[in-house]
């Protein structure tokens, strides 16, 4: 299929849809990178690596007097700390004598159809005759470490996986120092880096800045991938834009401490690596243990980086994402946060639920303040028994009397943390994340459970159950109000471990969950977007993109987000004015067209709009109902960087080129306002497009070189959407 292996030259050559990656055992065992782009004929292109004696840069003993051989300046499928390469390496390893040292070379290998998985983690899934894996295995013969680097191959979708076993054989312990799951290394070429940073409530900000000598890291040591940096990346030649030019994609499939990094070295060669956060991380093998890093997706597009979106976005979509709802329609809700906060009962919520039904809305979400004592952010958090006297009933009740209005039922749940004030802390002060001797940081005013420990996990997970059980509940939003500090766990004596063993002790309770409710939808959230990555993507097909609902600002967060995450993941909703985390006006039908670039939704008090307002919220969500299939499945394109242009467009294309949505919001006004022109994507140039609204036609072509002119309107934050139908 898409896997060779040349004995003759020792060349292993991956060939996918429109790339090749190759990569060359050496005379001496290392593993060399050659190659990653736009796709050859496979032949060997070891001609590439040059040989210099270059000062400074040591060499294995192996090479004898040989000074022009350096693992210095040899690009390599994963560097090892301890061969002489002193640039950033994938792999630090301390020894059981308390040196550091380690050097892999290359065993055995072995290629097969379908694709590897990872022992409780999660990852890219695939039936055997749409996948490859190469299993390279190498090792370090004095200390008995064994590395097997894992490739899984997606031929039709131009993406790679990368992962590394790593299994320890020797005598007494090591410590895993650090482990990345891929590295790229390029010999030459201007290249830009795009990252993704932000803060709580303005995610996933798009930036670019040309690698240069140095360093350039991303990351987060909070314990989840972060608000302030996303863990993927892209690596783009510097004249690169959404339709032209070469660029790669590194998507980290996990939630929890990560690290990136991009740097040129001292010959002008670039390498970009992502993995596991070695801060805080010192993992401990014994004889025997085995230790997996989680997978990084590998992308790369020779059309520009909206190509390079739509593979992730295929591939995310269609092989991470599970479940009922791994593409089909998600339900349009009203969640009950910014509808009442706190201060609601039965009644607050059957009101509300009786409104969704008026307009027409699929499901009602109760959020916070159902459970234990309650009543503001402060307390109860661990105590998952219902308030029946809060609620006025059992919660099979209300679930109940909502269902018979036909409209279905979801539920808030925040299950990793623990407050103070609750019975489950005064029971259990041990479970929680907190260092012996010391009082512990608060945030949110609460603490986080030590989820590296199986019987926390098993405690809370029996509570959830007993929840989820008592009614027709088809829906949870996992919430995470708090970054992680004070790591320290009472069931361990290596601290080392307990980040990463934390995310697995997360996974684990998640797995059961989906296994348990195979039809339940579960939404991610961490503060809105603080875990947006494609390791939740596995269990929560749906992740709340931010807690930021206010439109203009949302175009910025869902543009940097559509970077690396398919638009059926982004939870957005059409909030209340003014906005309550920013104060601004937008009106009613900007609002949708933006929430309209995810999951649709409402977060806001349907019983205090006019009848206007409920009859054009019956229009969105018809709306919305006519176009999800597009919106959710179609390709995405973006035709504009809203943090330079005086509007934010973006549209979505069916596969076959016959149907578009293009929306457009007009993000500035002034005086004797100038003309806009968007330019489309993705269309067939001969197709002639009918605007099903005003039966006006255009040239496929015409849309996309000419583009078309944006009204002249007064007024703030004009929206427009246009549905565009092509014939040939």
């Amino acid at each position: 299929m898409g896997i060779v292996y040349c004995e003759a030259d020792r060349t292993f050559t991956i060939q996918t849809k429109n790339t090749t990656y190759q990569m060359q055992v050496d005379r001496f065992g290392f593993l060399l990178h050659l190659y990653y782009g736009k796709k050859t004929d496979g032949s060997c292109m070891d001609y590439l690596l040059t040989y210099y004696d270059r000062g400074f840069s040591g060499n294995p003993y192996d090479a004898g007097s040989d000074r022009t051989y350096s693992m210095d300046a040899l690009p390599q499928e994963y560097p090892c700390y301890g061969t002489g390469d002193y640039r950033s390496v994938a792999l630090i390893i301390e020894n059981a004598d308390g040196s550091t040292a380690c050097d892999l070379r290359y065993r055995s290998h072995q290629i097969s159809n379908g694709k590897y998985k990872i022992p409780g983690l999660p990852a890219v899934y695939a039936e055997e005759t749409e996948s490859q894996t190469l299993e390279i295995t190498m090792e370090d013969v004095v200390t008995g470490v064994e590395v097997t680097l894992l490739y899984g191959v997606l031929p039709d979708y131009d993406v790679i996986t990368r992962s590394a076993k790593i299994a320890y054989h020797g005598d007494g312990k090591i410590f895993i120092q650090k482990a990345q799951s891929a590295c790229l290394d390029f010999l030459y070429g201007k290249y830009d880096l795009l990252t993704f940073y932000g803060r709580h409530a303005m995610e996933r900000r798009m930036q670019r800045e040309p690698v240069t000598h140095g360093s350039h890291v991303i990351g987060s040591v909070r314990g989840t991938s972060s608000h302030q940096y996303n863990p993927m990346m892209i690596l783009a030649d510097e004249h690169t834009t959404d339709s032209c030019g070469n660029c790669y994609a590194m998507s980290f499939v996990y939630s929890g401490n990560f690290k990136g990094e991009a740097l040129k070295d001292q010959f002008g060669q670039t390498r970009a690596l992502l993995g596991l956060q070695d801060e805080m991380f010192s993992y401990p093998l014994e004889t025997g243990s085995v230790f997996y890093t989680p997978e990084v997706l590998l992308s790369f597009s020779g059309s520009g980086m909206n190509q390079l979106s739509q593979n992730l976005h295929r591939c995310i979509r269609q092989h991470i994402c599970r479940g009922k709802y791994k593409e089909s329609i998600h339900p349009i809700l009203v969640n009950s946060w910014e509808a009442a906060y706190f201060d609601f009962d039965g009644d607050t919520l059957y009101e509300l639920a009786k409104e969704a039904k008026n307009v027409g809305i699929d499901m009602l979400v109760l959020d916070d303040g159902w459970f234990g004592k309650r009543d503001d952010d402060n307390s109860g958090l661990g105590d998952w028994f219902v308030n029946e006297k809060k609620l006025g009933g059992t919660l099979g009740s209300l679930i109940q009397k909502i269902n018979d209005l036909g409209v279905k039922f979801g539920i808030w749940i925040e299950p990793e943390m623990i407050s103070e004030d609750s019975d489950l802390y005064r029971e259990h002060p041990d479970w929680a994340l907190t260092i012996p001797g010391r009082n512990p940081v608060h945030a949110r005013n609460q603490l986080v459970l030590d989820f590296s420990r199986k019987e926390v996990v098993d405690h809370i997970f029996d509570q959830i159950c007993k929840v989820l059980d008592q009614g027709n509940i088809e829906y949870v939003k996992w919430d995470m109000n708090r970054s992680l500090m004070d790591v320290f766990s009472r069931g361990t004596k290596d601290q080392g471990r307990v980040m990463y063993d934390y995310v697995i002790g997360l996974y684990d309770f998640l797995e059961r969950i989906v296994t348990r409710y195979p039809d339940l939808l579960i939404e991610g959230c961490s503060g809105g977007g603080g875990r947006f990555d494609a390791g939740m993507m596995y269990y929560t097909p749906q992740i709340w993109c931010s807690d930021n609902t206010d439109a203009l600002d949302r175009l910025q967060i869902q543009y940097g987000t559509s970077f690396g995450y398919p638009i059926s993941a982004v939870g957005s909703h059409v909030s209340a004015v003014p906005n309550h985390q920013t104060g601004r006006i937008t009106s009613l039908h900007t609002r949708g067209v933006v929430a309209m670039a995810g999951t649709f939704g409402y977060e806001l008090n349907l019983g205090k709009l006019s009848e206007e307002e409920k009859e054009e919220i019956r229009s969105q969500v018809e709306e919305y109902r006519k176009f999800a299939p597009l919106i959710q499945t179609g390709l995405y394109y973006r035709l504009s960087d809203p943090s330079k242009e005086e509007y934010a467009a973006w549209a979505f294309v069916s596969e076959d080129q016959k149907e578009v949505l293009l929306n457009v919001v007009m993000q500035e006004i002034h005086g004797n306002m100038t003309v806009n022109y968007v330019n489309l994507q993705g269309l067939k140039c001969s197709a002639v497009y009918r605007d099903t609204e005003t039966g006006k036609t255009y040239n496929g072509a015409a849309l996309m070189e000419a583009g078309i002119p944006m009204p002249v309107e007064m007024g703030e934050f004009k929206a427009y959407q246009m549905h565009l139908v092509g014939e040939e």
